[in-house]
């Protein structure tokens, strides 16, 4: 099995980071953990470096000096693994582990010939674990909907804290900052259907968890789903303008090229 590395985004996680687990974890598996310290004020710092200090070569601290929030944490976690040259994979999972680390192997094991990205979703099954809050499995399943309609994206549930991603479809889709802090999962889906509109649904696969715990301290609170139409409207936009200049320049440089 390739080198996976798996990102992990801290913010104020004293009292909830597992530590244990993630030392059992690379303890027992290859791959890395680069942890992202998003300007936490607690001791969120001292139990990253105490991990880091047990696996040094298997982990990674990126040490943000101020608050950016989640989108932005995890897009430098990527960056930073994206310069090793040891990886195939790139992972992201949330500190509190309600996706256990055990679940990147089971997602890894869905890659196959033509399979570029593989992304976790919350589907209570016969012979899985899956417990969710109702009323978030029902707000999630309305705001599913809406961004189904809007960005006419068919994904069951994007904004499952478990991703993984080729180091060089990551490479594209990690460049720039994300337009939204609580929807770049969503964000980072559509980015990918822009950038490869007519092979989109040959290179991803959505695969239902085993097992995922809804953890008590959620971050996203009930405005964020009120102003969610909004976000989504800000993605597409944004989405499409920067893929229009993006255009615009290969135009340019295709005459550039041909008037040589």
């Amino acid at each position: 099995m390739r080198e996976t590395c798996v990102v992990v985004p801290c913010y104020n996680e004293g009292d909830r980071l597992c530590v244990p687990s993630f030392l059992d974890f690379l303890r027992n598996s290859p791959h890395s953990v680069y942890f992202v310290n998003d300007g936490s004020k607690d001791n969120t710092l001292d139990l990253l470096g105490s991990v880091k200090k047990a696996y040094p070569d298997k982990v990674e601290v990126v040490n943000l000096t101020k608050n950016f929030g989640k989108a932005e944490a995890v897009r430098q976690g990527f960056l930073s693994a994206i310069e090793s040259e040891k990886f195939h994979y790139i992972a992201y999972l949330d500190a509190d582990l309600a996706t256990p680390l055990e679940e990147i192997d089971f997602l890894l094991s869905h890659i196959e010939s033509g399979i570029e990205v593989v992304i976790g979703s919350r589907v209570k099954r016969l012979g899985t674990e899956i417990v969710r809050y109702p009323l978030r499995h029902y707000l999630g399943r309305v705001f599913a909907t809406m961004a189904s309609v809007t960005l006419d994206l068919k994904v069951y549930d994007s904004q499952c804290g478990a991703k993984i991603f080729q180091k060089e479809i990551a490479e594209i889709l990690f460049l720039n900052p994300f337009q939204s802090k609580w929807l770049f999962d969503l964000e980072l889906l559509y980015r990918l259907k822009h950038t490869y509109p007519e092979n989109f649904n040959k290179i991803i696969l959505e695969v239902p968890l085993r097992t995922w715990q809804e953890k008590g301290d959620t971050r996203i609170k009930m405005l964020d789903f009120v102003t969610a139409p909004l976000e989504l409207l800000r993605i597409k936009r944004k989405t499409i303008d920067t893929k229009a200049a993006q255009t615009k320049v290969e135009c340019q440089k295709f005459i550039d090229e041909k008037t040589l």
